[in-house]
């Protein structure tokens, strides 16, 4: 009964078909294809009109041919997660699922989307921007004898790398910078990581993350069938709650609507540390989100309709997380 009023509030909202974009030039193209194909069957499955448009393609026609006045963003990593398509929907007028230009914007940087949470005094691990002429020694001194080296503008673990000496920081930063010019090394945390799923402002379930690898990297997160994904995630009740509402702290900072996910590392200190924000986080068979709402009682089909009926109410929302921002200011 429930999925049924969800099905026909969303189709009551609907003024043409929903455009499902995907693909694009990113490195995470294949991914995104793969969540593309996953949400439009999902739509089409319950009676969406809905049509599948690659972003590689001239899809700005494709929608004005169309008359299409919703999107589904399937897109990750650049160009698709950053704000850059976000924009040219609302030039557009076209809805679309997920948050807006700033926040997207935000949430894709990690640098910057670190300084803002510590001047939140949100916690995070300690980092450092990484150039040609980084003194390498001293990173790995000031951050702790080992440190993770990030593509500040990547997704999926993409170009992302573990480092302990000089020499090996100097070689993790020339291999992420083939992705970004921009690169930090982070403090690496020895713990446990944890994934926090946000739909229409509400946490759903926590998972713990466990692989071999030396960390979450891209082949355990869409390859590997040997990772480990915990529901429940073994904190008590009380931990839970704590992890929840860092989660949604970091998500409202940066004015996240819709939907999203965020990451988080819970030391051996037992304190909870902020990685990043994701704000179209995979929808593959290998996915975090859609394993969450599963958790909390939601099919597939469920998920893909509650985030296209928060795009039908995206300028409210979009109201109060901006509101949220300046509350907190």
């Amino acid at each position: 009964m429930a999925k049924t009023s969800l099905l026909q509030r969303v189709q009551r909202e609907l003024r043409s078909p929903v455009a499902v974009l995907c693909g694009g030039n990113a490195a995470e193209r294949e991914v995104s294809l793969t969540s593309g194909k996953y949400c439009h069957r999902a739509l089409r499955e319950v009676g969406v009109d809905a049509a599948l448009i690659d972003t590689r393609d001239d899809w700005m026609a494709q929608l004005r041919e169309g008359a299409y006045q919703h999107s589904f963003i399937a897109l990750h990593g650049p160009g698709g997660e950053d704000g850059t398509i976000q924009g040219a929907l609302e030039y557009l007028g076209v809805s679309y699922t997920g948050s807006g230009v700033l926040a997207s914007a935000l949430a894709m940087d990690k640098a910057r989307c670190k300084q803002l949470w510590l001047g939140l005094s949100l916690p995070t691990p300690a980092a450092s921007a990484l150039h040609a002429d980084s003194d390498w020694s001293r990173i790995i001194t000031e951050l702790g004898g080992r440190v993770i080296v990030k593509p500040a503008h990547e997704g999926s673990s993409i170009g992302m790398g573990v480092a302990e000496t000089a020499a090996e920081l100097q070689h993790a930063w020339r291999e992420a910078s083939q992705y970004d010019a921009e690169v930090f090394a982070e403090h690496w945390v020895e713990g446990d990581e944890y994934t926090v799923a946000v739909l229409a402002d509400e946490p759903l379930p926590v998972i713990r993350l466990e692989t071999d690898n030396t960390f979450y990297d891209f082949e355990a997160k869409y390859l590997s069938e040997q990772t480990r994904y915990h529901i429940p995630c073994g904190l008590t009740a009380a931990e839970e709650d704590e992890v929840k509402a860092l989660a949604l702290a970091a998500y409202h900072s940066l004015a996240c609507t819709g939907w999203g996910r965020v990451d988080v590392l819970r030391g051996g200190d037992g304190q909870f540390q902020l990685l990043e924000v994701n704000t179209v986080p995979g929808m593959t068979d290998h996915s975090l989100v859609p394993m969450a709402a599963e958790a909390a009682g939601l099919s597939f089909s469920d998920l893909v309709l509650s985030i296209v009926e928060q795009s039908l109410c995206g300028a409210a929302s979009s109201a109060t997380a901006r509101a949220r921002v300046d509350d907190s200011a």
